[in-house]
């Protein structure tokens, strides 16, 4: 897990298997347990900001939402269809003894409330992954979320049915039970772009392949990756900054430049001659043309 620091140099926070933390003789810490961290370390570095944690569903956990409640974070994560929801508790009667309930009676399921009559569905135009427009049905409420042997943990529940292009129906949850549905959804659609840099960052700067001996190495070189990934979109930026030349093919149309892109030009700004201080005499055109040198930088500008 990498997470911005106070300054905004990133902080890596591995995330060790068991296996490797018996090798190391440490206590193994789950992933629920460091997100958990993260989220106090965060909230302490920006003590005066709203901060909201989005996840994917496998952070989907009570105990890291009531973490990110006691410090004063927003948590949004996807969850099952068949999630525990209940209502919230009855008051109980005013001379009864013992243990005052902490739930009601449970709720509809998610996967049911799809099919339901009473489900109240509001059609809305959303940017969708990649920027795209897509009219989806949404349906909304309040719940506590159990789990045995944890206090239940109050959410406001979404379910996102059909969205237009065949994709399944899915369910967000978020810890602040007033924030409006399509402020969730529009949340944890905003991961996108962070996922996409990820995606980026391990295709062509070979980041989660380093073959470093110890932790401190890998501690020390994904940072650097993610520097040198923000430095190459800068310094393309820099060298076109109204339109990046984009390389399309046939089969595969691009309406926006990649990070492909911004790499090759990059390198083709410092591979080509005029970039170069001390350099043999220029060939001569009628054995080596311009044209040729051009077509081989160019196609090891883009070259893994």
């Amino acid at each position: 897990m990498v997470v911005p620091d106070g300054v905004g140099a990133p902080t890596l926070v591995p995330a060790l298997s068991p296996a490797t933390s018996a090798t190391l003789g440490k206590r193994h810490r789950t992933s629920i347990e460091r997100a958990a961290t993260v989220a106090r370390l965060v909230r302490r570095w920006l003590p005066g900001r709203d901060l909201v944690l989005v996840a994917d569903g496998g952070f989907a956990a009570v105990s890291l939402g009531h973490a990110c409640q006691r410090v004063g974070i927003t948590f949004v994560t996807r969850c099952r269809l068949d999630v525990a929801l209940y209502d919230p508790p009855s008051p109980p009667p005013v001379h009864k003894r013992g243990r005052k309930p902490s739930k009601g009676p449970r709720q509809l399921a998610l996967k049911d409330r799809l099919a339901a009559a009473a489900t109240r569905w509001t059609r809305h135009t959303v940017a969708w992954y990649g920027g795209d427009q897509t009219s989806v049905a949404v349906a909304s409420g309040t719940a506590l979320w159990y789990r045995t042997g944890q206090t239940p943990l109050p959410l406001r529940w979404v379910l996102i049915s059909a969205p237009s292009g065949g994709r399944r129906p899915f369910a967000l949850c978020c810890t602040q039970p007033d924030t409006e549905p399509l402020a969730i959804l529009s949340c944890y659609l905003s991961r996108w772009n962070i996922e996409v840099t990820f995606k980026e960052l391990r295709a062509w700067l070979g980041a989660e392949t380093q073959r470093g001996g110890t932790s401190a190495t890998i501690q020390r070189s994904t940072p650097c990756l993610f520097g040198l990934f923000s430095l190459i979109t800068l310094s393309a930026h820099a060298l076109h900054p109204d339109h990046l030349p984009t390389r399309t093919a046939a089969w595969y149309p691009k309406a926006e430049p990649t990070f492909a892109d911004a790499l090759a030009t990059v390198r083709r700004a410092l591979w080509t001659a005029g970039n170069t201080r001390r350099r043999p005499a220029d060939p001569d055109p009628a054995l080596f043309p311009a044209h040729f040198f051009a077509s081989l930088v160019e196609t090891a500008a883009y070259a893994a």
